[in-house]
């Protein structure tokens, strides 16, 4: 993959800056819409919530989502996840005899991934230099780690100060025999195309490497061909890897999943069609599902 220019670097930072202010008060609306979709509240209920003018907050929100905020309650909502499992019966099972993700994947990151051998991941990374930097998202800021294969880890944050130490050392603690460096000019490419739907192209794939362990990377694997606008559920996914007992550990492995979003582990439900948990928050994974929901409703130009 070619290095970005440092002007190029310093442009989308300070472009995804204002994403990442938007975020707070995003995330704060999602929480709200999460918690109270059942009433469908009016966009002034939601707008004197966050302390914002209704008109304010929908030129915000729409501008982030792409979608207005009744939209966005769709998305999020409990028939909608169930909707999306049903779904997940009649599409993923394709997806997963011929190894495609469906029309889905017209909108979704088009991924080229490469696994560590399971040596490699026991004895921690030793000997692997992993390049670290902070960068802006719509979801926050994230931590990514880089190695010279492709992109090997995301964290996410609310703020950079959380990135640097709570983020960071935890992305750190999977692989503590590794030796790291600060080298945001190196992570900056890898960002810039994640969250870019413009940039995402199967004639460019984006390099990633899953460092786990070999039941963690068939998890991983199988998460990468669940496509947007689907969902599967834990025991689905433990179906798929040919180990249908094993629902709690493959929920495990989606938890320690470290390329969140692009490993598009918020995308497994439960069979009852709650979102269950999320390693970097519930409200982030709604985030990201409307996001996403954006995307699909209105092209991979939506957002840009």
């Amino acid at each position: 993959m070619s290095m970005m220019t440092e002007p190029s670097v310093e442009m989308h930072a300070q472009n995804a800056k204002s994403r990442t202010g938007d975020y707070d008060t995003i995330a704060a609306a999602v929480e709200f819409l999460s918690a109270n979709w059942r009433d469908h509240p009016s966009l002034d209920a939601v707008a004197d919530h966050i302390g914002l003018s209704p008109a304010h907050f929908h030129k915000l929100f729409s501008r982030w989502a792409g979608i207005s905020p009744k939209q966005f309650v769709q998305a999020i909502a409990l028939d909608n996840a169930r909707a999306m499992l049903r779904q997940s019966a009649s599409v993923l099972d394709a997806t997963y005899e011929v190894g495609l993700s469906g029309p889905g994947r017209l909108h979704d990151l088009f991924v080229s991934y490469e696994a560590m051998t399971p040596g490699d991941y026991k004895v921690g990374g030793e000997g692997l230099q992993i390049a670290y930097g902070f960068h802006a998202s719509p979801f926050g800021t994230t931590v990514a780690m880089a190695t010279d294969r492709g992109l090997a880890g995301i964290g996410f944050a609310d703020s950079e100060d959380q990135a640097r130490s709570d983020s960071l050392f935890e992305m750190m603690g999977r692989w503590p025999r590794a030796t790291f460096v600060e080298d945001p000019n190196r992570t900056a490419p890898y960002m810039e195309r994640v969250f870019s739907p413009d940039q995402w192209s199967a004639d460019r794939p984006l390099k990633i490497v899953l460092i786990g362990s070999e039941f963690d990377v068939s998890v991983w694997r199988t998460l990468l061909k669940i496509p947007n606008g689907a969902a599967s559920s834990y025991s689905d996914v433990a179906g798929h890897i040919g180990n249908p007992r094993a629902v709690r550990a493959v929920g495990s492995a989606v938890g320690r999943n470290p390329i969140p979003f692009v490993v598009p582990c918020h995308r497994v439900f439960r069979k009852s069609g709650e979102l269950g948990g999320y390693h970097w928050g519930l409200t982030r994974k709604q985030a990201i599902i409307g996001w996403e929901s954006a995307l699909l409703d209105q092209g991979s130009t939506a957002l840009t």
